[in-house]
């Protein structure tokens, strides 16, 4: 996600082509951040989501494997579950079946969501679920997740430990 004047814009993805799966020019400088923060905001949320869903599963008895099976066909679909599912199997290449070790670092999807939160206040925009999700990293790193791949916040919400 590069923010950049258009005319630069070929020179820059040529030197981060290599670096990237893919590469987006999301308007002039400064709007890479953005992307890259709204992106990354989505994402957290979406894994709070995900990860609640599956410990609610889990506790009304329904086989978290199944619940995902299930899910990841229905509406309930989403890069969280489908892609970097948090329950462990589901998702081999997941840091869900190494631990939660690898990956996203809670401390960073923390980072990112202050950083959404600052942008927020200074744009005058409503992001109460951004908001929410901050708080619960907040709570998951001073917990101790903070090392831990961000979808780890699922052992929180399971109230089990990430140690």
């Amino acid at each position: 996600m590069v923010g950049c004047d258009e005319a630069d814009y070929a020179e820059v993805e040529q030197a981060i082509g290599p670096m990237a799966r893919v590469v987006f020019r999301a308007g002039d400088h400064g709007a890479g951040q953005a992307a890259k923060i709204c992106n990354n905001m989505v994402l957290g949320i979406s894994m709070i989501g995900v990860c609640e869903a599956l410990a609610l599963a889990e506790q009304l008895g329904l086989d978290p494997a199944k619940f995902h099976e299930i899910s990841s066909q229905s509406s309930g679909q989403c890069w969280s579950l489908t892609s970097y599912c948090p329950w462990p199997g589901p998702v081999p290449s997941a840091p869900s079946n190494r631990n939660y070790e690898g990956g996203f670092a809670t401390a960073m999807m923390l980072k990112d969501l202050k950083l959404a939160q600052e942008a927020a206040a200074k744009a005058g925009a409503s992001t109460p679920l951004g908001a929410a999700a901050e708080g619960l990293y907040a709570l998951f790193d001073r917990l101790g997740g903070g090392q831990k791949d961000f979808s780890a916040i699922l052992e929180m919400l399971r109230g089990r430990s990430v140690h």
